[in-house]
């Protein structure tokens, strides 16, 4: 992959390609951004230039260089990423158990979620992370000295995943690599990146997409007639990869927006009403069943409609891209209970739910809790 069809981001190729031309390469960076907003493709196009940038443009030494960077083998790109126990590895997993799973992961999605991956391993209803025995293989591969004589490159994708352990094993390294070494960790949550760390980084934070950028982008590789193009990336809101979900129509938006319209309708008549209650209680249990990242996930998308509901509210409808499949559902009927009066107390509900499941907290208490809550704050009056 060349800078050329990383989508978008064109203030930051032009940044990364002068520091190569300037040879002035930090040597430890933070990519922050959404996975669908390209910061996997853009450090892949930027490890390639860096441990090709010895051999002069399109002679064979380049290619060949750039070839084995384009299929992820090239033997000084390294790469370190969220694993669990599946039905292959049962015990201390680390990434180079699962490189060919990666390697076609990443050909195939190169925008690819968290989520993607965790269901090309089948570990969908686990939690994925980077262990302290991936710092001692860090240490490890870095620790060699370049097998073609020049840059080494370690890619730490989702490095929110590191655990604490995993974290205070490589701050030695993400303060003093060795020579000729890049670190690029890549995250979508800053935030959960260990202090230290973040502090030792140069960062750089990748916008979402536009919608041009995606719509054409659609229509260019995906054959896709411009107005469909258009209504799917307005949708999307930046996010590529959830653009080409919708297009194959087989993300999890349907079925998240059925369980949302059942939450909020069945909040909505619990005040007072026993059998709604129990209801609830049903709808918990049921959500509980789920994996732990499907869950976050789910959550993840509340946040989103009742920030959308808001927009709506407010009528700032330049902003609205959510469009119901459900001819029940209407975002305008929903809106007037979504305010500046409860809208605060809901988001950081839902953000101490997801925090709660993020540390293995009992599903079925936390999304009860969180159900009588927005029982509550949905009835709440909007202040004059």
């Amino acid at each position: 992959m060349n800078f050329s069809e990383v989508i978008g981001q064109k203030h930051l190729k032009a940044h990364l390609i002068k520091t190569i031309e300037n040879e002035r390469i930090p040597h430890t960076q933070l990519f922050i951004g959404k996975a669908g907003s390209g910061v996997l493709p853009m450090a892949l196009c930027y490890a390639k230039e860096i441990l090709c940038h010895r051999f002069e443009k399109n002679s064979a030494e380049y290619e060949l260089c750039a070839q084995k960077v384009s299929k992820l083998s090239h033997p000084d790109l390294h790469f370190i990423y969220p694993v669990n126990t599946n039905d292959t590895i049962k015990k201390n997993p680390v990434s180079s158990h699962f490189i060919n799973e990666w390697r076609e992961f990443v050909l195939n999605h190169p925008y690819g979620s968290l989520y993607d991956w965790y269901q090309s391993l089948g570990i969908e209803n686990k939690q994925g992370n980077i262990s302290k025995n991936e710092a001692e293989e860090i240490s490890k591969k870095l620790s060699l000295k370049a097998y073609e004589g020049e840059y080494k490159v370690m890619i730490i994708w989702m490095a929110e995943k590191m655990n604490t352990e995993c974290s205070n094993k490589i701050l030695k390294l993400v303060e003093e690599p060795p020579d000729k070494t890049l670190l690029l960790l890549l995250t979508e949550n800053e935030e959960q990146v260990l202090t230290t760390i973040q502090s030792r980084c140069q960062k750089l934070h990748f916008p979402l997409l536009s919608e041009d950028d995606i719509s054409m982008y659609l229509s260019n590789n995906h054959n896709v007639d411009i107005s469909i193009a258009k209504r799917v990336s307005h949708q999307s809101n930046g996010d590529l990869n959830k653009a080409l979900h919708i297009l194959a129509n087989d993300g999890d938006d349907s079925i998240f927006e059925e369980w949302f319209i059942q939450w909020v309708r069945t909040a909505f008549k619990a005040k007072g009403n026993k059998g709604a209650i129990n209801q609830l209680l049903t709808w918990s249990e049921g959500i509980a069943k789920e994996g732990r990242e499907t869950q976050k996930k789910f959550l993840s998308y509340c946040q989103e409609i009742f920030r959308q509901a808001l927009l709506k509210n407010y009528k700032a409808d330049a902003l609205l891209y959510f469009e119901s499949k459900d001819p029940k559902f209407s975002i305008e009927k929903f809106a007037p209970f979504v305010h500046q009066n409860n809208i605060f107390e809901i988001s950081s509900a839902l953000e101490d739910a997801s925090y709660h499941i993020e540390r293995n907290g009992n599903a079925k208490i936390i999304f009860t809790d969180l159900s009588i809550q927005l029982t509550r704050l949905i009835h709440r009056k909007e202040l004059v």
